[in-house]
């Protein structure tokens, strides 16, 4: 698939938001949230996996890529409150919400607050990468020099070497990661009720993170954050399981959204 196979990313619309569709009418939306240091280009290569009836809204924090002006967000409620703004009117036909580390206490977060607002209910949550809100280890990474920040990514993943060992890259990527490990380390979830929508965990067999051992521990907590059902999937990998476990990735969470997503013959494009 080549890159003008896709449209550009309708930025217009939001800055917050990042879509890559042909212009298909989609039946269900997957609205994606990244990790710490990550941005909405993460899941880009994900837009050539989904069929046209599933649109991908991938969230694009500030402070990074086209936004990394825009000054960064101060306490996960700013965060939940402002993406629950721009998100709820796209909220006319079902949607999933999927969130990788962070990414996955923002997914809870933002259930709660579209529940609080009377809008309607993800049909799906997916949580990758990081034990539920209450339960999840929280560190000081934050407050830590530079060695001590990057030592924390090398040991996660997903940071290529070229960029920490470069200073120039690695002080525009520490500063943005520097703010999102003070949002989720200094984040005090509340207590809440149940959510009422199926929760699935997705996590890789080596993630220091979240490993077997505390997956066993009734989904790394996340069963008793619903009334639904709560499904564990584990594939191969680290943290960054996601990047080479892509295909496997996405079809999970189409098969969970609708399992006719993936049967019928449905054959879709694929990248590397």
């Amino acid at each position: 698939m080549t890159a003008s196979s896709l449209s550009l990313p309708n930025a217009s619309h939001s800055p917050w938001i990042r879509r890559w569709s042909d212009g298909t009418a989609p039946r269900l939306r997957l609205i994606c949230l990244p990790h710490a240091g990550g941005s909405a280009g993460f899941y880009r290569p994900w837009a050539a996996l989904l069929p046209p009836e599933v649109e991908l809204l991938a969230i694009q924090y500030p402070g990074r890529e086209d936004r990394y002006e825009d000054p960064a967000t101060a306490s996960m409620d700013e965060l939940v409150t402002a993406l629950a703004d721009v998100l709820s009117p796209l909220l006319d036909r079902p949607y999933a919400l999927f969130g990788h580390s962070m990414g996955s206490a923002v997914a809870w977060e933002l259930a709660h607050e579209l529940n609080g607002r009377g809008a309607p209910a993800p049909r799906r949550l997916f949580v990758s990468g990081r034990a539920a809100p209450g339960t999840a280890v929280v560190g000081d990474v934050h407050r830590q020099d530079d060695d001590v920040l990057c030592a924390e990514l090398r040991r996660l993943g997903g940071t290529s070497s070229e960029v920490l060992d470069d200073p120039g890259l690695r002080a525009l990527v520490l500063g943005t990661v520097r703010d999102d490990y003070r949002l989720i380390e200094t984040y005090r979830p509340s207590v809440r009720p149940r959510l009422d929508c199926p929760v699935h965990v997705l996590t890789g067999s080596e993630d220091p993170e979240l490993g077997q051992e505390r997956i066993s521990e009734r989904a790394g907590g996340w069963a008793d954050l619903t009334t639904a059902r709560t499904e564990v999937r584990t594939f191969p990998g680290d943290h960054f399981y996601l990047t080479p476990r892509r295909r496997e990735v996405v079809a999970t969470v189409l098969r969970r959204m609708d399992p006719s997503l993936t049967t019928g013959g449905h054959m879709w494009p694929s990248t590397p």
